[in-house]
């Protein structure tokens, strides 16, 4: 039994109380206590019946503690504290016979079914092939790849895609770019296009032009050789950092596609049908207005190129009619203003979208020595993914990625993710299981092995209780976050699994000369190990052994 069983059997215990008593019993929650003083997990059940019962939520409380009858074995006392919670703390007997569960589950443990049997898409990063990966790129993957990874925790067969724009205004001025650059590498001066890319790889992807085609372009600016040629290269480079990420995309699309294919325009005319696209100032309008938003938006421009919002709507559709079960984007802020456009394009047009899941990241600050490091994409005014990897490796730039919530902004310290102390959170976590590992070495090496049959009911200091409920915590910490998509979830478990491992070390010689005892201790930190092995799994984190 698991805090997920756990849990509904305490919401069982109460709802049998309150039917006993014939108040509502569909009303309540069960919940960890905020003080661990009061006990492990409370019930407000008596404040969220008081008002139909008409009795003072603590004398309801002591009512429904009176009517229930728990299972000794597993909740140990049951008591009430102001303003009318019932609080129940779990009994260790029920605790210590977790144990052998988690261990015959290993790497299975904390999984589920509930996402068996169907499909799922994940599109993020997306970023354009107009240069390399930034930093604020490595978020969203990170983000996007992690909650992925969480879909197939609980059976999900999930696609990861990446679209991309490979048409428009951006991909014009990358060309023109590279083709100023060819020229200067001629001997000519030029002017870079407003708004063009500086970045040193264009020079290089200008270097490979010259290379195989010498002068012979020099009057070829609308060759398309630059722009396909930027795109293929910076592509390639993208797909590489990616690969170095951890990631790997199941599939690619493209913007042109939907406009090679006719798509945009169906959307355009479906749109016109309704009343919802109009004619106004040589641009094609969107109805917003009728939609929810203060004022309309353009879906093409006056100079006949279109917005995001088109090609988007017509991407959306093509997800929708592909058939996957679940719809998840990820997008950056930027997008805030705009998806909502998208989605209700998508409804308009005929297509559910109820399961479709938007997910918004703030941006990432990238810090050095306290000060703010400067990132500009076309000025080439940035830290790229890549060297980030390279500084400071894989691991780090995962976890540092997802340890914070979507919804908040992102301040990435170089200098603590430098560091191989207990102060950076993914070496705390990582040493954590490499020590446990360790641990469980030292007691093969010493003849201490662990019996099918621990005396488990050995294991009841504190610290020992205090790790037990932690570890249990795991399946329902996965199911939360498989409904929340929150990735730091899953995050910020682990750091409590891995700091009451560490006091429970420290509180706790595991290898003694009782033999009892250490049998029972090591099945405990076998099954820590279980758990930090499973979480970092899923957080697409190494497991190393040694440290």
């Amino acid at each position: 039994m698991s805090s997920l069983d756990l849990i509904d059997y305490l919401h069982s215990l109460t709802s049998q109380a309150l039917e006993k008593l014939k108040f509502p019993s569909d009303t309540f929650r069960i919940e960890r206590c905020k003080s661990p003083e009061l006990g492990d997990y409370s019930t407000n059940a008596a404040l969220a019946t008081s008002k139909s019962a008409g009795k003072p939520p603590m004398e309801l409380a002591e009512e429904i503690k009176s009517a229930m009858m728990p299972d000794e074995m597993i909740c140990a006392d049951i008591a009430v504290s102001a303003p009318g919670f019932v609080n129940f703390s779990i009994a260790p007997a029920y605790l210590q016979n977790q144990i052998p569960g988690i261990l015959s589950a290993g790497d299975d443990y904390g999984q589920s079914d509930r996402g068996t049997g169907q499909t799922a898409l994940v599109e993020f990063v997306s970023a354009n092939p107009t240069g390399p990966l930034t930093v604020g790129h490595g978020r969203q993957a990170v983000l996007g790849d992690t909650v992925s990874s969480i879909l197939e925790w609980h059976g999900y067969d999930v696609t990861r895609e990446y679209y991309f724009n490979d048409a428009g205004r951006q991909m014009r001025l990358l060309g023109e770019s590279v083709f100023a650059r060819y020229l200067e590498i001629l001997g000519e001066k030029v002017k870079l296009p407003e708004g063009g890319y500086e970045g040193e790889y264009i020079r290089e992807i200008a270097q490979d032009i010259f290379s195989m085609h010498g002068d012979s372009l020099k009057e070829s600016s609308e060759n398309p050789i630059f722009k396909e040629l930027a795109e293929e290269t910076i592509f390639a480079h993208i797909r590489e950092t990616l690969r170095n990420t951890g990631i790997e995309m199941k599939s690619y699309v493209n913007e042109k596609s939907f406009y090679d294919d006719g798509s945009t325009e169906s959307v355009v005319t479906a749109l016109r049908e309704q009343g919802l696209a109009y004619d106004a100032d040589g641009a094609v309008w969107f109805k917003t207005s009728e939609l929810g938003k203060d004022q309309d938006t353009v879906l093409i421009k006056s100079s006949g190129e279109p917005t995001y919002r088109l090609p988007d709507i017509a991407y959306h559709c093509r997800k929708v009619e592909r058939g996957y079960d679940l719809i998840v984007d990820i997008f950056g802020a930027d997008h805030q203003d705009t998806y909502p456009d998208v989605l209700a394009g998508v409804e308009k047009l005929g297509n559910k979208i109820d399961h479709i899941r938007v997910l918004i990241h703030q941006f990432v600050t990238l810090k050095s020595a306290g000060e703010k490091v400067k990132m500009s994409t076309r000025k080439a005014e940035y830290v790229t993914l890549q060297e980030l990897l390279d500084s400071v490796g894989v691991d780090v730039v995962r976890y540092f990625f997802i340890m914070r919530g979507m919804q908040s902004h992102l301040n990435f310290d170089l200098e603590l993710a430098m560091k191989e102390s207990d102060e950076n959170p993914v070496y705390y976590l990582q040493y954590g299981h490499a020590r446990i590992c360790n641990i469980i070495k030292f007691g093969e090496e010493t003849g201490t092995v662990s019996t099918d049959d621990p005396d488990l009911s050995l294991l009841s200091t504190p610290s020992e209780l205090k790790l037990l409920k932690e570890i249990i915590r795991f399946p329902e910490t996965a199911q939360t976050a498989l409904e929340t998509l929150e990735p730091q979830v899953i995050a910020n478990y682990m750091q409590e699994v891995a700091t009451n491992f560490h006091r429970f070390y420290s509180e706790c010689r595991v290898v003694t000369d009782d033999a009892a005892l250490t049998t029972a201790r090591l099945a405990l930190v076998s099954a820590t190990r279980v758990v930090l092995a499973n979480g970092l799994n899923i957080l697409g984190i190494s497991r190393p052994e040694r440290m």
